[in-house]
């Protein structure tokens, strides 16, 4: 029912309304963290030893008490099971970082749709929550805390199913779409190319959450590797991964004519046009296929700015896309590509040899380890935090490291 996606940080998708900051009474604060947060905060530091137990205690809450929901959960609860709970204290740690977090959590909101899920449902996992909380916070768990919490969950919840209810109003829950082309560009990587049975609406550097027809209720993650086209195709860039049941089907199954399941555009790693910044974009493995996308999305917009993209693999074979991305470079002189193997050293090391990149917006997108030492060493190079953006929230959020 609930899930996980990854968001950016990047506070300029966020609409003007602001998440309450209080004293713990209700009463508005603007000044440093809220009493709540500090107290959500000392909970989520208490039960971080014992997440698994947690998790496996609130699903078991959940279901004996509402039973009717299991239904709306795969059968195989070995990915899923993790979500909803580290999404739900993913928003809490996030508690007064009003901009990013109400991005977060609209984005939570309107993919909740494909889901089936209804505002009627919030209330069933507030209730799973705090009993979940109450059993393993035994230090930290008083009625001040368990106030902070219900607090929280109604200001989370409230802004999940007000943006579920706007976007009911002009967009499916989701859209069936055709395999019209699969390309195998190595023995597992695919691109595959989609027709959507209605126009999708995204923008350049978003991705979409995707179920096959082998895998019902299963949803994973995959970025457009291209700008929106005015045939309306959709292609996606996919490696089959170990266990990765959704992906190994993408890339040795899928053929043209079968029909996928597309929830709503995720995602704020959006080129910003109304400045000239030049960009810094590094792209791991199938992670180029979003900087491909913001690179067309430059070009279409016939902007000038230098655009700058390290592309890592693990060898010169794993670079799949290499040829296109130096297509581009030859056709716009404002980009400049930088493939990089392991044999070059890791790619956010090989990013800070070049520069300086404190004046650029960095985008980042590839596996999340090479996301979190390329914005660790995108800090340590001077580029501001605000100016580096990815999809990967509440993968490096203290809340989902337990």
């Amino acid at each position: 029912m609930m899930d996980a996606p990854t968001p950016t940080t990047d506070a300029k998708a966020a609409d003007e309304r602001e998440l309450p900051v209080t004293d713990g009474k209700g009463t508005p604060t603007s000044r440093g963290p809220s009493a709540d947060a500090l107290l959500v905060r000392r909970t989520l530091a208490e039960i971080a030893p014992v997440a698994d137990r947690v998790t496996s205690y609130f699903y078991a809450l959940l279901f004996v008490r509402n039973p009717g929901l299991r239904d709306m959960f795969p059968v195989a609860m070995d990915t899923q099971r993790d979500r909803l709970l580290k999404a739900l204290l993913t928003a809490a740690e996030h508690l007064d970082d009003a901009p990013a977090l109400t991005a977060y959590l609209e984005n939570l909101g309107r993919g909740h749709r494909k889901y089936g899920t209804h505002s009627a449902h919030y209330p069933a996992v507030g209730e799973a929550l705090i009993g979940a909380l109450t059993r393993y916070a035994t230090t930290t768990w008083n009625d001040e805390t368990q106030a902070a919490w219900v607090r929280t969950y109604t200001t989370i919840s409230q802004i999940m199913i007000d943006a579920a209810a706007e976007d009911e109003r002009s967009a499916p829950a989701w859209w069936h779409a055709e395999v019209v082309s699969h390309d195998l560009r190595t023995p597992d990587v695919a691109v595959v190319t989609l027709r959507p049975d209605q126009p999708y609406p995204f923008l350049a550097g978003q991705y979409t959450t995707l179920e096959t027809p082998w895998w019902p209720r299963i949803w994973r993650h995959y970025s457009f590797a291209s700008a929106p086209r005015p045939d309306g195709l959709l292609s996606l860039h996919v490696k089959a991964v170990p266990a990765g049941w959704v992906s190994n089907a993408l890339v040795h199954r899928a053929r043209p004519g079968d029909v996928l399941r597309l929830g709503p555009p995720g995602g704020s790693m959006t080129v910003d046009h109304s400045t000239d910044t030049g960009l810094l974009c590094l792209g791991g493995g199938t992670g180029i296929a979003p900087i491909k996308a913001l690179v067309e999305d430059v070009a279409e917009h016939g902007d000038r700015r230098p655009v700058d993209v390290f592309y890592g693999a693990r060898s010169g074979h794993d670079l799949y896309d290499i040829d296109t991305m130096l297509r581009l470079q030859k056709t716009f002189p404002w980009l400049s590509v930088h493939p990089v193997t392991e044999a070059q050293g890791h790619l956010p090391d090989a990013v800070c040899r070049y520069g300086p990149w404190g004046e650029r917006d960095a985008y980042l997108s590839g596996p999340l380890g090479m996301v979190r030492r390329g914005v660790d060493a995108l800090r340590g190079a001077g580029v501001p935090s605000e100016r580096i953006r990815h999809d990967f929230l509440a993968e490096l959020a203290p809340a989902a490291s337990g």
